[in-house]
C-alpha cells in the first residue's frame, strides 16, 4: 500500500512506495531531504516524525538515541510508513535538480602519494556529471557491493573525476586500488550522491574540519569556492596523525599564500620526531575550541573519521553556540570501504 508524507515546514508531499524507505522516495522524487551514508550510521537524515508512525531498521544507536526516539525523531533512510505520515525535515535546496546517473568510467591516472591514492576518471566522451562540490559516488563493484567516495574535484574542473583512496589495510577495494588497478581500467558508479557542500545563499563565515583523506570533499568546495570568487572568511583545519598524512598540505596552503579570506591550520596528532613538527597539535576539532569561543555567527562543515564528526558537533553546538542547521558533515564509515571514504 502506497503511504503519502507531507513535509514541513515546507508542506511538499510524496508518495512511498511498500518497498521503499522515507528517503529513497523522497530522493526519486525530487525532494532534497538531507542525508550522507544512507546505511543508518551517520544521523544525516534525522527528522521528527509529528504524525503518523514509521518502522526503523538497521541503524546505529550512535546515529538515533533511544531517547531520540522517544521524541518521536527519526532516521529517514531506515524508516518505512505504516500508512500516511508527517515530518519534519530541513530540505536541501539544488540537489533535486540534479541527476543522478549510472555510468562507466576509465581509470585515467592513478598517483600515490604517501598512503592515499589520488585516483582520476574519465567519462565517456558524450557525458559529464552535473554534481555539487562536496558530494560523493558510489562505485559498483562486479560482487554487486558498492564503495563510496568523495569527489575531490570542483565541478567547473570537471575533465576527470578525482577521487582520494586511502590504503587500509583489510579494505578490499583500498588494497586493490593499491596492489592490482591499472590505467585504462574500466568501472561503473552511480552518482553524485549526498548533502555534504556549500550553502551559497548564506554570507556566514565558515569553519572547515577535515581529517584525514576528509580533506577530498574539502578541496572540492574550497576549490569551487575559489572558482566563484566567494569571499567570506573561510578558516580550514586539517587534523593528521603524522606530517606525510597531510598528503596535499603544499596545495593547502597555496589557497591561504594566495586569498586572503581563507587561513589553514594543519594539526597532527602524533607527530614524529623526524617531522620537527612546531604547528599545532591534538585533536583537530579541540584546535577549533582553542581558536573560537563563540561560533554563533558560523557555518562549520565537518569531515572525516566519525569519531571526530561527533565531537566536533556536540562541542561546536553545545559549548560555542553554534546553531545546529549551521553544521553539515560527511562522516566517513567502514560501509565505505575505510579508502577515500576514511580518514584515518
Amino acid at each position: 500500500m502506497t503511504s503519502q508524507v507531507k513535509v514541513l515546514p515546507s508542506g511538499h508531499t510524496f508518495s512511498v512506495e511498500p518497498h521503499e524507505t522515507v528517503l529513497e522516495a523522497a530522493l526519486r522524487q525530487g525532494v532534497g531531504l538531507p542525508y550522507g551514508c544512507r546505511d543508518g550510521a551517520c544521523g544525516a537524515c534525522k527528522g521528527k516524525v509529528v504524525a503518523g508512525t514509521v518502522t526503523q531498521d538497521g541503524y546505529q544507536d550512535k546515529a538515533l538515541s533511544a531517547s531520540e526516539r522517544e521524541q518521536g525523531m527519526a532516521l529517514f533512510c531506515c524508516s518505512r510508513p505504516q500508512g500516511d505520515i508527517s515530518i519534519e525535515a530541513r530540505e536541501v535546496v539544488g540537489v533535486a535538480d540534479i541527476q543522478v546517473k549510472t555510468l562507466p568510467c576509465r581509470v585515467e591516472s592513478i598517483i600515490k602519494v604517501h598512503d592515499v591514492a589520488v585516483l582520476k576518471l574519465k567519462l565517456p566522451v558524450s557525458e559529464r556529471l552535473q554534481f555539487k562540490a562536496g558530494q560523493y559516488i558510489d562505485i559498483l563493484m562486479k560482487d554487486g557491493k558498492k564503495r563510496s567516495f568523495s569527489i575531490a574535484n570542483a565541478p567547473h574542473d570537471d575533465q576527470f573525476l578525482e577521487l582520494h583512496i586511502r590504503n587500509q589495510p583489510g579494505g578490499s577495494f583500498s588494497e586493490y586500488v593499491f596492489q592490482q588497478m591499472k590505467e585504462r581500467e574500466i568501472m561503473r558508479f552511480k552518482g553524485p550522491l549526498g548533502t555534504f557542500f556549500l550553502r551559497e545563499d548564506s554570507d556566514k563565515p565558515i569553519v572547515f574540519v577535515a581529517s584525514g583523506t576528509g580533506f577530498a570533499p574539502v578541496k572540492g568546495i574550497i576549490e569551487h569556492a575559489i572558482q566563484q570568487n566567494i569571499q567570506r572568511e573561510m578558516v580550514f583545519y586539517w587534523g593528521a596523525r603524522t606530517k606525510a598524512d597531510l598528503y596535499m598540505a603544499d596545495l593547502a596552503g597555496s589557497w591561504q599564500q594566495q586569498h586572503p579570506h581563507i587561513t589553514f591550520i594543519p594539526v597532527l596528532s602524533e607527530a614524529l620526531p623526524e617531522d620537527a613538527w612546531i604547528g599545532r597539535t591534538g585533536f583537530v576539532h579541540q584546535a577549533v575550541l582553542d581558536d573560537f569561543a563563540d561560533l554563533s555567527g558560523y557555518q562549520a562543515y565537518v569531515c572525516g573519521a566519525p569519531l571526530m564528526v561527533e565531537a566536533a558537533h556536540s562541542s561546536f553546538t553545545r559549548e560555542r553556540q553554534l546553531p545546529e542547521d549551521e553544521f553539515f558533515s560527511d562522516a566517513f564509515f567502514l560501509s565505505k570501504d575505510m579508502g577515500a571514504a576514511s580518514s584515518s
